[in-house]
């Protein structure tokens, strides 16, 4: 098995959500991921918690959303590119359907899910990918680059 070259530099991060939320946003429905504080734009790999938001499930346009999806945790499914985060301004519509009152709203493009699921561990707020995690994911997505 060949590995990947690596691209220098610090050009992506990791990024920890529950399920069934990570789900939502590989369909492409969730194009926002709501944040306590603000994040820099760049692509992040998008890794499932161990964690599942059980009241979520109940919530129609999550339901909506996932039908017939495997809600994989505990492993990285997919990357993103943050491309924007903001606050939607007081008394304002949310920007989407999918946007908290009062939360950062990371907006999400260039999704692209893993074929396979590479099991890692994540942590609280942005982190940093081992080369070896790196390696995997550049594996299945090649031209993945900054």
């Amino acid at each position: 098995m060949s590995v990947a070259t690596l691209p220098e530099g610090d050009w992506i991060r990791g990024i920890s959500i529950k399920q069934p939320w990570t789900t939502a946003i590989l369909t492409g429905a969730k194009t926002v991921e709501n944040r306590p504080r603000s994040w820099r734009t760049g692509w992040v790999l998008l890794h499932a918690g161990l964690e599942t938001d059980r009241p979520a499930l109940r919530l129609p346009l999550v339901a909506r959303t996932i039908r017939g999806r495997e809600l994989v945790t505990g492993a990285v499914i997919g990357v993103a590119r943050i491309t924007d985060c903001h606050q939607d301004p007081d008394g304002s519509p949310p920007c989407t359907e999918w946007a908290q009152p009062g939360k950062w709203h990371l907006v999400l493009a260039d999704v692209q899910e893993l074929a396979l699921p590479i099991p890692a561990r994540g942590q609280l707020g942005p982190w940093k990918p081992t080369p070896d995690l790196l390696s995997q994911v550049l594996q299945q997505l090649p031209d993945l680059r900054p």
